[in-house]
């Protein structure tokens, strides 16, 4: 038997993935939608930026819904300050999506495709004859940043090129995928000589901020391939980008950002970080689309992982994705 349960959507869905979720939910789960007051009694709340004055009028709250992967820092701070109680999960609708271009990435700088691509298009064939050949990934060794639901997947990836991969993860009673070292973050200045493929798939939290600098980048074999799919911060900007014009590491493919448009006006003329990223031929540059996906599936595969979190806290099961909000991840 389901119990009840009041939930309440702060940003409506459209209406199909509206539909989806509805057929999806178990019977007794009653849901309103808006961004007006929640109706009494609400238990789950699904937004992610909360206000102070929003949680504050749900008495009966028991869980927030974060609608996607991660924790805004000010959710975090509100969170910890006057909701310490609050459990919170995560949706991980858009994990398989952000693995896949991780590693559409970590193929496409290991093997020179964009600057052979754009070579190629005004008929200069010399790529295919200069020193800066591609890498070839098996037999290499990829270590993965956090094994979350993304990492685990590219991991997964990894071992099926026939690499061999490393992982860092802070839950130390958390296994690994089949065939992946799992080792704490403090075990990282040994695991980076090692790699020639480092893929980040870390949240960004005050302990991961800034966590890749000089001195991490420096200690990469020189054929080194750097794939971040998590936040920009967590590699020091100035450090990538001289990384990467001295080739003091191979390669980059880089989805994630230091500076984004200041509005729909700007999204056609802002360069990403202050550095000249965009004049390295060694970097694959990504706008930030790990998760995009046509907009209909997408928000049908949010409101699917939605209906199957929402069914397990209706049977009175553990929240799934669980959130440390002291973490921040």
């Amino acid at each position: 038997m389901h119990k009840p349960i009041q939930v309440h959507v702060a940003s409506p869905p459209m209406a199909h993935a509206r539909r989806v979720l509805e057929e999806a939910v178990a019977p007794g789960i009653a849901i309103s939608y808006g961004p007006e007051a929640p109706p009494p009694g609400t238990q789950v709340l699904v937004a992610g930026r909360p206000t102070k004055e929003q949680l504050d009028a749900l008495p009966e709250l028991h869980v927030l819904v974060v609608p996607y992967a991660g924790l805004h820092k000010n959710t975090r701070k509100l969170l910890l300050d006057s909701f310490p109680e609050l459990v919170v999960g995560n949706l991980h609708h858009n994990a398989v999506a952000a693995a896949e271009l991780a590693v559409a990435l970590l193929l496409a700088a290991a093997k020179r495709i964009v600057p052979a691509d754009s070579g190629l298009r005004s008929g200069d064939w010399r790529s295919r004859y200069d020193s800066h050949r591609a890498m070839l990934l098996e037999e290499k060794r990829a270590l993965i940043l956090g094994l979350g639901a993304i990492g685990t997947r590219v991991a997964e990836v990894c071992r099926a090129l026939g690499m061999d991969v490393m992982g860092v993860r802070r839950r130390k009673d958390a296994a690994g995928p089949p065939g992946v070292e799992v080792h704490p973050p403090e075990a990282l200045p040994s695991l980076l000589p090692q790699a020639e493929a480092m893929v980040i798939c870390l949240p960004l939290t005050p302990e991961t901020e800034g966590w890749i600098g000089h001195r991490e980048l420096d200690a990469l074999p020189s054929s080194a391939v750097l794939v971040n799919v998590a936040r920009g911060p967590i590699v020091d900007e100035e450090a990538l980008y001289r990384a990467l014009q001295t080739r003091r590491i191979a390669a980059a493919g880089i989805d994630v950002w230091y500076r984004y448009p200041s509005g729909p006006e700007a999204r056609a003329h802002t360069h990403p970080s202050r550095f000249p990223f965009h004049e390295l031929d060694n970097v694959v540059l990504s706008p930030h689309r790990g998760g995009a996906l046509d907009m209909e599936e997408l928000e049908d595969r949010r409101m699917r992982d939605l209906a199957t979190v929402l069914n397990v806290i209706a049977r009175g099961d553990s929240v799934p994705h669980r959130v440390d909000v002291a973490a921040g991840y």
